[in-house]
């Protein structure tokens, strides 16, 4: 019997330790653009979810997804935070940019804004912009 205890407390114990409890809410949206062009093989797409509240001060980061791009647009992606750390008062956007070899492509232009309440339009759709490349020299 004490061994059936033991072995039933060992497996709750590492039930336990695998989860750590903390709740999780989601954004689900996908990143776009309207050029009629391919990505580079090399691209990588990145999407944040920021408390923007604060204007003298760099935006919190709360959630990020970034990895390499697979496919062509739209792009998918989901971002995982916690919704203990939302404050009521605060403002919240979610940004995104494609990079291929350290080169910035492409970069959302307009603030999109979400309320993190549940109410949020999902899938997000988030537009990005051709960033402007320098002028190469003469």
């Amino acid at each position: 019997m004490k061994q059936l205890t033991l072995v039933l407390l060992g497996a709750l114990l590492g039930a336990c330790s695998s989860f750590n409890g903390a709740p999780q809410a989601h954004l689900d949206g996908e990143v776009f653009y309207l050029q009629r062009m391919a990505l580079p093989p090399s691209a990588t797409l990145s999407v944040t979810l920021q408390d923007v509240s604060l204007a003298d001060a760099p935006a919190q980061v709360l959630a990020r997804q970034s990895g390499p791009v697979t496919g062509q647009v739209p792009l998918p992606f989901q971002l995982n935070y916690d919704p203990r750390q939302i404050q009521p008062g605060h403002r919240y956007a979610v940004s995104a940019r494609i990079e291929s070899q350290g080169q910035l492509l492409f970069i959302s232009t307009e603030q999109h804004s979400v309320q993190l309440d549940g109410k949020d339009p999902q899938p997000l759709r988030i537009r990005v912009n051709p960033a402007r490349q320098p002028n190469p020299a003469p």
